[in-house]
């Protein structure tokens, strides 16, 4: 986003949405008639992004209920949408691009077409493998998530993971994410969708400069305490475990020594280790084995850390994973990182979820 455009998205402004559809790698039409719709991500689920698009039946003499045709812009069969949000800034409009999203559902009641997508690992979701699927010998890390997702998405990798051989005693019987999945931690990465639909993976962080500053009680921004509390499931150390090139068992620990966890190792919680315990044949040194510990650390730190709710004016160049400086509810300029958020393409606010990070 321009200069101009964040000081204008931080107050009241004139916004606007527009919609490509595309099947096949070609353009079917660029000018979908969005009267309403949201845009919902949540970093913890598989896929994380829905989105909602309200559509007038007819517009300009175009029927937009697909009926039958698998052709139809709106149809759910391959189509994908490209969706910008438009912020407008005195003569002109400053487009927002949100990513790429598959269509799953198209409904029709009377005179609106209510059109139902999800992020693009759905392609990958909904593939399960025919046959059980196993790395070779000469695979590695990058070579086997490769092979798990494309054609249907291509992977680019962050020049700071390390690629190294993939373990042939791997094996997944049906269910290619759960290979992503494995790849990821014994790798300790995250992998997303990207803007332009590519599958990006990189180091697992929750480092980073503030991309916004939040106030509660300024420009309308509410921020409350989430106040859900359990210890189901609950731990302070992560066991991270493989084998050596001859057999024997390895691991690596990584404890939870953050001041601002209420789940700290030796605090409030338990003054006795309780751990969460992986297993991978992708871990094949003890160094392996500590690195791939501390990620999981924290990525699962993402969905039992302190939380807060946010209400505020949209702001469409927010993503999940960002950093933010939040201010009150007893906060001063602390870094909190985006966990999940609803957007409207419509003059509703914007709901987040922001997790506190460590001082």
């Amino acid at each position: 986003m321009s200069d101009e455009a964040l000081a204008v998205v931080q107050r009241s402004f004139t916004m606007d949405v527009r919609a490509e559809s595309w099947l096949g790698g070609e353009l079917i039409t660029d000018s979908i008639p969005i009267s309403d719709g949201s845009e919902s991500r949540d970093r913890s689920l598989a896929v994380p992004e829905q989105i909602s698009l309200t559509v007038p039946r007819r517009d300009r003499g175009f029927d937009w209920d697909p009926g039958a045709d698998p052709t139809h812009p709106l149809a759910a069969y391959g189509q994908q949408l490209r969706i910008d949000y438009g912020v407008q800034l005195g003569t002109h409009t400053e487009w927002i691009n949100r990513g790429w999203f598959l269509i799953t559902e198209t409904e029709t009641d009377g005179d609106t077409v209510t059109v139902s997508c999800q992020g693009l690992l759905t392609l990958i979701d909904e593939a399960k493998l025919v046959a059980p699927f196993q790395p070779g010998t000469s695979d590695t890390l990058a070579s086997t998530a490769r092979a798990l997702v494309e054609p249907a998405l291509t992977c680019v990798f962050d020049g700071a993971l390390i690629d190294r051989a993939a373990s042939s005693s791997m094996q997944w019987d049906s269910d290619r994410m759960e290979g992503l999945s494995d790849i990821a931690s014994a790798w300790a990465a995250d992998y997303f969708v990207t803007e332009d639909g590519l599958l990006l993976w990189e180091p697992v962080t929750d480092d980073g400069d503030p991309v916004l500053d939040i106030t509660d009680g300024t420009g309308g921004t509410v921020i409350q305490w989430q106040a859900d509390t359990s210890r189901d499931g609950a731990f302070n150390v992560v066991v991270s475990q493989g084998e050596d090139s001859s057999g024997n068992q390895i691991q690596g620990v990584a404890y939870d020594l953050d001041p601002n966890s209420p789940f700290m190792y030796g605090g409030a919680f338990n003054p006795l280790a309780v751990p969460y315990t992986e297993q991978s044949p992708l871990l094949t040194t003890i160094a392996q084995c500590r690195t791939a510990a501390a990620a999981t650390l924290l990525r699962l730190r993402r969905a039992n850390g302190r939380r807060l709710g946010v209400t505020m004016t949209p702001h469409p160049g927010l993503m999940t994973g960002d950093i933010l400086s939040v201010t009150g509810k007893g906060l001063r300029n602390q870094a909190c990182v985006i966990e999940n958020f609803g957007l409207p393409y419509g003059p509703d606010a914007m709901s987040l979820t922001v997790r506190v990070l460590s001082s």
